[in-house]
């Protein structure tokens, strides 16, 4: 009983995490979730795109004269 203790002190967080995630699993959220990873990830470049934008027209150019 002792050994079964210890190992739920040590692993409380993991366990945690796991039901969690199998909830949100059940109940789709792992869509909804993803349709937010894409939207963030075309922010991020966007803004990058923005930033250098320079850098990136080089890129592309020389990516383009390469095919």
């Amino acid at each position: 009983m002792k050994d079964f203790e210890n190992f739920l002190k040590k692993y409380k967080g993991a366990i945690i995490g796991g039901l969690i995630a199998l909830v949100a699993l059940l109940l789709n959220f792992h869509k909804v979730l993803i349709w937010i990873i894409i939207i963030v990830a075309g922010i991020v470049i966007g803004n990058y795109i923005q930033n250098n934008k320079e850098f990136v027209k080089d890129k592309l150019k020389s990516y383009i004269d390469k095919l």
